[in-house]
């Protein structure tokens, strides 16, 4: 992968002297998948934080979406006083914010302030964690997560003052892969490619999608962990360049009920000594594998259920599973074959498989986390993979379905023993008590659709 946008220290410190970087954004994501964390004046960040790091207040790994601190969890709480976690500069992720004036970004692993080991709470400790699991056995995984979004002509604050009604797509017809709308939207995606390029994501390819106003941008397979810090770079340059020009854009899972979902297929594939290991002799259906492939792959659709949240985060994710809609609604692999939940695409060194669940609302580290921990005890425990279907997925009715609620979601999540041993008992019940309340405001708000329905008529 290039380095173009990355920095060393030594690279950094020259910048910074040059007057070329004034601010580094020192950040993490809470679990929403959100950056949080401070901006950090060069000189300090040289003299301290990139010697011993900073620190943030630990109630941001229990917070709800408005910030509000949530009573209930064992990790922080009043009672323990809401102390301090350390941030932990991983010095592989510094790079330039080029979209920002002379400032660059560096991602950092949420450690315990006491012990100084990773919080296993943190969504990057749980991919880290799989990680280890999958070292140990001498293997990489390479990643690729496909990022849609809507683009629309009101700018955020307007969508705020307008309680995000009569909004402005950034498009009036069906675009997908249209030359001609995706023009009218190029001062927007042209700046995010630039941006993207320079700040050390490979770019390639930008396109119309199947809403109005809705777009995809692809960049380069990695790793999966500096895939998984590129996806929430991704989003927080595309949302702040889309604010600097009055605009704004969504990752919502289902922005609207008329359109398309927006999703983030996720690709994988297993490497080991610099060779695809999904590569191989048998036969599965119109596919040449390994063992491997099929194991990884029987793990991955077996365990879907266990660990749907992490797909599947929000009350509205699971509004995106429509058949007929380019969003999968049934747990069955195909070969390129865009109705199926798993679509296995590429042929020998290019092989891997494509799980088309999650939403553009999945937080990276979670949905990447929860994919390699349930391929890697299908590989284990050989876990076959059903037979490969042809034809359209949305018709077979009498294959499982992916659950249709978060509530079912979280039911299964709690009761899971297969999570509870991949994440931890107390990583399951404090995300569980996480799901449970973005439910719980969900199911105590009266909403436009109630008001819309029973106003007059009930």
């Amino acid at each position: 992968m290039s380095n173009k946008g990355f920095l060393t220290l030594d690279e950094l410190s020259g910048k910074i002297g040059g007057g070329e970087i004034e601010t580094i954004v020192v950040a993490f994501t809470d679990h929403y998948g959100r950056l949080m964390g401070k901006r950090v004046d060069a000189d300090f960040f040289l003299d301290s934080v990139a010697k011993s790091g900073t620190h943030g207040c630990n109630y941001l790994l229990t917070t709800d979406i408005a910030m509000d601190p949530v009573p209930g969890y064992q990790y922080a709480n009043w009672e323990l006083g809401y102390g301090d976690f350390h941030l932990v500069p991983d010095f592989s992720t510094l790079r330039i914010a080029d979209w920002l004036e002379k400032t660059a970004l560096v991602i950092c692993d949420v450690h315990n302030d006491k012990s100084h080991q990773l919080e296993s709470i943190a969504p990057r400790s749980l991919l880290r964690k799989q990680l280890n699991a999958l070292g140990g056995d001498g293997l990489e995984c390479f990643a690729a997560s496909e990022l849609e979004y809507y683009l629309l002509e009101n700018s955020y604050k307007q969508a705020f003052q307008q309680n995000y009604q009569n909004l402005n797509p950034a498009g009036y017809y069906l675009e997908d892969y249209h030359i001609m709308q995706g023009t009218r939207n190029e001062k927007f995606t042209s700046a995010v490619r630039r941006h993207l390029k320079n700040s050390g994501i490979p770019i390639e390819t930008s396109k119309g999608e199947w809403g109005l106003g809705q777009h995809e941008l692809n960049v380069k397979y990695a790793d999966v962990l500096s895939m998984a810090d590129n996806h929430v770079v991704y989003k927080q340059c595309l949302k702040e360049v889309a604010d600097a020009m009055g605009l704004s854009v969504t990752f919502m899972a289902k922005f609207a009920t008329d359109q398309a979902g927006s999703s983030s297929h996720i690709h994988m594939s297993l490497w080991k000594d610099g060779k695809n290991i999904f590569d191989g002799d048998q036969q599965f259906g119109p596919v040449r594998g390994s063992d491997i492939f099929r194991w990884f792959l029987g793990g991955w659709i077996k365990h879907v259920p266990d660990v749907m949240p992490f797909y599947a985060p929000t009350v509205n994710s699971y509004k995106r599973f429509v058949d007929g809609s380019w969003a999968p609604t049934r747990l069955a692999w195909s070969y390129d074959n865009r109705t199926a939940g798993f679509r296995v695409v590429g042929s020998g060194a290019s092989l891997r498989i494509e799980c088309r669940i999650p939403g553009a609302d999945c937080n990276p580290y979670l949905a990447f986390a929860a994919s390699l921990a349930s391929g890697l005890d299908g590989i284990r425990n050989r876990i076959e993979p059903p037979e490969c279907f042809v034809g359209d997925i949305y018709a077979a009715a009498h294959l499982p379905r992916v659950p249709y609620t978060l509530a079912e979601s979280i039911a299964l999540f709690e009761n899971s023993p297969f999570a509870k041993e991949a994440f931890g008992p107390e990583v399951v019940e404090h995300y569980v008590h996480f799901f449970k309340t973005e439910q719980h405001a969900y199911d105590t708000s009266v909403t436009d659709w109630e008001r819309k329905r029973y106003f007059e008529q009930i």
